[in-house]
């Protein structure tokens, strides 16, 4: 009797301390979209093409992040990021997995030889099994962990199985489901079972997920659903297609820009990404939805992210990121800043919204201390814990300085090179030449005014942080290319 007293003491005790209103071991769900644009989204742009019913409720719910970056412009560091809480740099993670290394750049590659001024740096090709992953914390607490969708982490040894999830639906090592018939069944995927023939596989997912959820309702769950959409192959359900063959009748014909070397879509009206938006919506729906019908919607916290930007550049030019600038694959806002949510049910606001910049190697430390559980400096490095702006104690105007290194030729038509970003001022250092901008996002989103010029101190003291950064990472640079040959 004593004994159990004095738990219930120590119970109420934690629960005085701990700064916020919790009052259970909150579930995880973690909705991470592939390729998904900050202006995808209707509760970041209203007038958006695409129709995203199911996450503008949630927002409604939960609370809005207007200035939320992934750690790279491409997916696979962001993604090792949220599941380390350490920036790319740092585990030299810095490019998608399965990206060419210089020296096979240099063996199978011939006419890159002589177009491009520098040679990629090298990287690590896989989330290495050393790092303490987000899943493995929570499963040493007695979290059931559930992965579904895209992984792209690494070969085969290093997929989620390997990295803390007990249960793994579809995550393998390729970034897009290249498989089968792709995004409907039969997938070719060995860690997805087929269903019946045209099964879509947003749906599929969601259902995998909608499954996990009632087997281990009676315990604490993380259910990471990393959609493959709405990354290319650009394909569409017939129905959904149709729907916006009809809608695009009453907007604007496309148009183009340019982004230097390449075009740059002006226009959302693409019907078939419409259709991969909508399905992914649904999917998202599908699994909130139940969270309400059994009730666990009251003790689960939900989080929203998308990878990197939207594809504006290339592979079909399939969005419009206006009015940010460029798009995946590019350091400037189309290509880092991201559509995020978060609601935590008795603790965030609903309809609330944070301006405070913040990145994605904050989700380790902050879901750590939602679920009540003792932080892992040691581990997740480079994040800070968001609690304080979901709880609304946050009394600053910023949390901390942000930093992006890209040492890699993007396909879609970015060149190396690295960010900074401390408070409303942002510098992009472009490493074939070594030249900066500088923007104050405050007042140009759209990066259209370079101020390195008209504020050399400014530029010169995010220069100088940033490159004491790259130190203490440790990040690696790209080299000369011998054998360039500069266009005459």
């Amino acid at each position: 009797m004593i004994r159990r007293i004095l738990g219930t003491v120590i119970i109420i005790l934690v629960f005085l301390t701990s700064g916020c209103n919790k009052s259970y071991q909150a579930n995880f769900v973690f909705f991470l979209v592939d390729d998904l644009g900050y202006m995808d989204v209707g509760f970041n742009n209203p007038n958006s093409f695409y129709e995203t019913p199911n996450l503008d409720q949630l927002a409604g719910e939960g609370m809005k992040f207007t200035n939320a970056y992934a750690a790279c412009p491409v997916c696979s560091p962001t993604r090792a990021s949220i599941m380390t809480g350490k920036y790319p740099a740092r585990l030299n993670t810095t490019d998608y997995f399965g990206a060419s290394q210089p020296e096979s750049i240099i063996k199978n590659k011939p006419r890159y030889h002589i177009s491009k001024p520098l040679l990629p740096a090298s990287y690590v090709d896989r989330m290495p099994l050393e790092e303490l992953t987000l899943a493995e914390a929570l499963k040493e607490a007695g979290y059931a962990t559930f992965f579904a969708g895209k992984w792209h982490l690494g070969p085969e040894g290093f997929w989620p199985e390997d990295q803390g999830f007990d249960v793994n639906s579809g995550g393998i090592t390729r970034g897009g489901p290249y498989g089968g018939n792709r995004y409907f069944s039969p997938y070719g995927n060995p860690r997805l079972e087929d269903g019946p023939d045209g099964e879509h596989l947003p749906d599929r997912l969601a259902s995998d997920a909608v499954k996990f959820i009632d087997e281990h309702a009676e315990e604490p769950f993380l259910v990471y659903l990393s959609f493959y959409s709405v990354h290319t192959p650009l394909m569409a359900r017939d129905d959904l297609k149709a729907k916006y063959e009809e809608k695009a009748k009453t907007v604007p014909e496309n148009s183009w820009g340019e982004e230097p070397p390449r075009k740059v879509r002006l226009v959302q009206n693409h019907t078939i990404y419409a259709g991969m938006v909508d399905a992914m919506d649904q999917a998202v729906g599908k699994v909130l939805n139940h969270l309400k019908e059994t009730g666990l919607d009251k003790t689960t916290a939900v989080f929203m992210m998308s990878d990197n930007g939207g594809l504006s550049t290339s592979e079909g030019h399939p969005t419009s990121n206006l009015p940010l600038r460029a798009g995946k694959g590019w350091l400037y806002e189309g290509g880092i800043r991201e559509p995020m949510l978060i609601k935590w049910p008795e603790n965030t606001k609903a309809g609330s919204v944070c301006d405070i910049p913040v990145i994605s190697t904050n989700f380790y430390p902050t879901i750590l201390e939602m679920a009540g559980l003792d932080l892992k400096p040691e581990q997740h490095t480079d994040g800070i814990s968001m609690l304080d702006l979901l709880t609304h104690t946050h009394t600053q105007t910023d949390t901390h300085t942000l930093y992006w290194h890209y040492p890699h030729y993007g396909n879609q038509g970015g060149t190396p090179g690295a960010a900074i970003r401390k408070g409303k001022y942002k510098l992009i250092e472009f490493f074939e030449d070594s030249h900066t901008e500088l923007y104050d996002l405050s007042v140009d989103i759209g990066e259209k005014n370079n101020l390195s010029e008209t504020m050399p101190e400014v530029r010169d003291e995010l220069l100088l942080l940033l490159h004491t950064w790259q130190e203490d990472v440790d990040a690696r640079f790209p080299s000369p290319n011998p054998y360039y040959k500069p266009q005459e």
